[in-house]
């Protein structure tokens, strides 16, 4: 009987001391875990203030003087005043090509040269003319019609006459000797013929060179 209370309390025993020894060896990690701080729990409390020391207000310095606001308009540059005895600027005319002269015509259009009074009118037939040149001088004198013929030569004291031309019509000639011709044109006694008569020149401003005629019959020489 007593042997099989001593061999309950050793199973008792037992197990109470080996319940022991398997608890220990947890305990000192509890403890371990508990002893061990955390690492930054919450990882934007270092961009807070007051660890973010870049988004945190700078102190002023002890007897600094604190900035003036500027008035409105202060920062605009202020004019110069003129030096004693300076003109004042005068200010800056008009277009004057847009005002009218004091006769009532303006000065921006140019003038219209006078029109040349015609040399000799004849009366065309059907829009055509024949021209008979006529040269009284001792020179050979060159003509040409332009667009209807090449340059001829007229022999001094000799005529030829040109037929049908269609006005407009130009007529140039010079003599071959390099003097100056007085031209002067005439109308014929029959309808649409021209006289023309090729004289010597004392002085260039006598000369001519070219002959005109118009649609209308006006003669014009240069």
């Amino acid at each position: 009987m007593k042997f099989q209370k001593f061999r309950k309390s050793a199973e008792l025993f037992g197990a109470i001391f080996g319940g022991l020894l398997i608890s220990l060896p947890a305990i000192p990690q509890a403890v371990a875990q508990e002893s061990t701080p955390k690492v930054n729990p919450s990882p934007s409390i270092f961009s807070e203030p007051p660890y973010n020391r870049s988004q945190a207000p700078v102190p002023p310095d002890p007897g600094a003087i604190p900035a003036r606001p500027v008035p409105p308009g202060e920062g605009q540059m202020s004019p110069v005043p003129p030096e004693p005895g300076a003109r004042p600027a005068r200010p800056a005319p008009r277009d004057q090509t847009q005002q009218p002269s004091p006769g009532g015509v303006s000065t921006d259009q140019p003038l219209l040269q006078p029109r040349q009074t015609p040399s000799a009118t004849i009366a065309l037939s059907n829009g055509r003319v024949n021209i008979r040149l006529i040269n009284d001088t001792a020179a050979n004198v060159t003509y040409q019609v332009i667009g209807d013929t090449a340059p001829r030569s007229l022999q001094g004291k000799s005529y030829v006459t040109l037929q049908g031309l269609r006005a407009p019509v130009t007529v140039t000639f010079e003599r071959q000797d390099g003097g100056q011709l007085i031209v002067t044109p005439q109308p014929s006694s029959e309808t649409g013929s021209l006289e023309v008569r090729f004289d010597e020149a004392t002085n260039a401003a006598q000369g001519r060179s070219t002959m005109r005629i118009e649609r209308n019959g006006s003669v014009f020489l240069n």
